[in-house]
């Protein structure tokens, strides 16, 4: 009997040793069927692009260290990447999802992506990155909340709500397309969505009848955490709730020094979260407005998304005019001020135990600069372009991480410059040579005539300076080198520069680019190239097994790679919950 009992000990630590051999943080599965559907946001049938039959796609609702699994279904006609925007994917520009690192999911054809939400907490947003998709939809939020054992800086909200706003046309996303590669502007956009829907009719000469709109139903008295991210073109907004006060508390993954605003700022690829508590009378509903900024209010009327803050003991609709905007449409600097209040609070933790605000950036050598200009659109070997230091980007058939593991030749140029160019612009795959380890600080400077954001993959980035003018070596003596916030997104005013630090400490590939999509779309990008000499699992994980091949690679792409493709990790995962099972049934069987 002893030896019986012996051989199940054994077996249980034996089952036991392998079940936790495959043990790690969490998984989350998620399923995205990407089609198009018929909707009518501003009142006008057109074809957008959803998520499992919902425009906008679902929020994708995970906690830090969790292991995200999401299978893609491409039921489009053209296509796919999914990005992930402000996720850092550490260690694995295998799955940013855009094309300097990725090949597309061919239409029809299925494709998982897994990647960790390693160390990260915060409100962010993904959609679809290529041939202009973001503008028919396809996008949706990204919560990463905190592991329970690490405190929040506030009080725990009695619900999350995520906001999507965005500038819209009724024409889809191919017709825009068509549009810029026929040289012209996209013009005035017809409407604002709040989460995929119109305006509420406030006013029924502006707003015609029957647009459906947005209403988010709350308790009095009540504490909400409200996500809000723009996933538009081209707009700046401003975000406001009638006789609420929004309190910031955190953006794109930093959590702020919590601050009361009427209303924000927010530009293009930008996501904040507040807390906004329910504490006005319920005598009315209270309307909720993003309206397009630095335009004459009168003539952009029709382009303002209106949604309703519903009380659950609500006596009545929402009547009157709407809250009123920041009134600065010739000055920006009512914006630019609003932008430098926003500080990092040093003080609360992040992701893990320890202050976020330990990283001593303002005291860090810095190893590389790189002062990056735009400029408006302007003809390049006759075609209308955009550029960042003289060089309109153009996205080489092979992705240059592809072309770095099979060591393929003349895919891109490392010699994206330190300055902008003089002379003509050119077209080219020009990247940018980043140091492993080194500390990067980046001079974003616009010299076009409206507002830019730009966005890193793979990192948070310190933004440290903004002021109006040409940015000098001088200018380095109005940094804020103790709590300037981190996060993925930065605005540039017009005639204005922001600079940024970041500690290139995450081996890959990852895109530098504006977040303005017509922009975007015409060039105005580049990728940073991050390698570690000494390779090594540790800096960076191994190119997934169902990695897709194109360009120059399109010979070793197999059709039953996609269709068999499964996530290694997620077989682990259920490997050890199945071993757990079994340990735990041996233990009911010898009770």
């Amino acid at each position: 009997m002893a030896s019986t009992w012996s051989f199940q000990i054994t077996l249980i630590c034996i089952l036991l040793f392998m079940g936790l051999s495959y043990a790690g943080d969490p998984f989350k599965f998620f399923n995205f069927e990407i089609s198009y559907i018929e909707a009518s946001p501003l009142g006008v049938p057109q074809q957008v692009i959803a998520i499992n039959g919902k425009f906008p796609g679902p929020t994708m609702n995970v906690t830090t260290n969790d292991n995200v699994v999401v299978n893609v279904r491409n039921k489009l006609d053209e296509e796919l990447l999914l990005h992930w925007s402000g996720v850092q994917q550490k260690k694995t520009s295998w799955q940013d999802g855009l094309p300097g690192t990725n090949c597309p999911i061919p239409s029809r054809w299925n494709w998982t992506y897994q990647f960790q939400v390693k160390d990260q907490i915060g409100s962010f947003f993904y959609f679809p990155s290529l041939n202009f998709q973001r503008a028919s939809g396809g996008f949706g939020g990204i919560t990463i909340n905190n592991r329970g054992e690490i405190p929040i800086p506030f009080d725990f909200p009695y619900d999350d709500l995520t906001i999507m706003i965005g500038d819209w046309y009724t024409r889809n996303h191919t017709a825009l397309r068509n549009t810029l590669l026929a040289g012209k502007d996209l013009g005035k956009p017809d409407g604002v969505l709040i989460n995929g829907k119109g305006p509420y009719r406030y006013n029924d000469t502006i707003v015609p009848d029957g647009i459906d709109y947005e209403e988010i139903t709350v308790h009095p008295g009540k504490t909400y955490r409200i996500r809000v991210s723009n996933v538009g073109i081209s707009t700046s907004l401003n975000f406001r709730i009638q006789n609420h006060n929004l309190l910031l508390a955190e953006a794109e993954g930093s959590y702020t020094v919590q601050q009361n605003y009427t209303s924000l700022d927010i530009h293009v690829g930008q996501s904040y979260s507040f807390l906004v508590t329910m504490d006005q009378n319920a005598s009315s509903d209270y309307y909720i407005v993003a309206s397009a900024r630095f335009v004459n209010q009168s003539q952009w009327q029709r382009v303002t998304g209106v949604g309703i803050l519903k009380y659950t003991n609500s006596k009545g609709k929402a009547h009157g005019p709407l809250p009123e905007p920041p009134q600065d449409e010739f000055d920006k600097t009512f914006s630019m001020n609003q932008a430098r209040s926003i500080r990092w609070n040093v003080s609360a933790s992040g992701a893990r135990p320890n202050p976020q605000g330990s990283f001593r950036y303002g005291s860090i050598n810095v190893t590389e600069i790189y002062v990056i200009q735009n400029l408006p659109p302007r003809m390049v070997d006759g075609k209308r372009r955009t550029t960042l230091n003289g060089i309109s980007f153009v996205n080489p058939k092979t992705p240059i991480r592809l072309a770095d593991k099979y060591k393929l030749k003349g895919v891109y140029k490392l010699d994206f410059p330190t300055a902008p160019l003089t002379g003509p612009p050119k077209m080219e795959t020009s990247v940018i040579n980043g140091t492993y380890r080194g500390f990067m600080e980046v001079i974003l400077q616009n010299n076009d005539t409206k507002v830019h954001t730009y966005h890193m993959s793979g990192y948070t980035f310190f933004v440290v300076g903004m002021d109006y003018g040409v940015w000098s070596n001088n200018s380095r003596g109005t940094y804020n080198k103790w709590d300037g916030i981190a996060r993925t997104t930065t605005q540039v005013f017009p005639g204005a520069w922001t600079a940024i630090l970041v500690s290139l400490d995450n081996v890959g590939i990852w895109n530098l680019r504006t977040e303005n999509l017509d922009s975007w779309f015409l060039g105005q990008e580049t990728y940073i190239r991050v390698v570690n000499s000494e390779a090594s699992n540790k800096t960076e994980l191994p190119m997934p097994d169902n990695a897709l091949f194109c360009g120059q690679l399109s010979k070793l792409q197999k059709p039953q790679d996609i269709s068999s493709a499964k996530s290694v990790r997620g077989d682990a995962y259920n490997i050890s919950f199945m071993m757990m099972l079994l340990v735990s049934a041996i233990f009911a069987v010898f009770q």
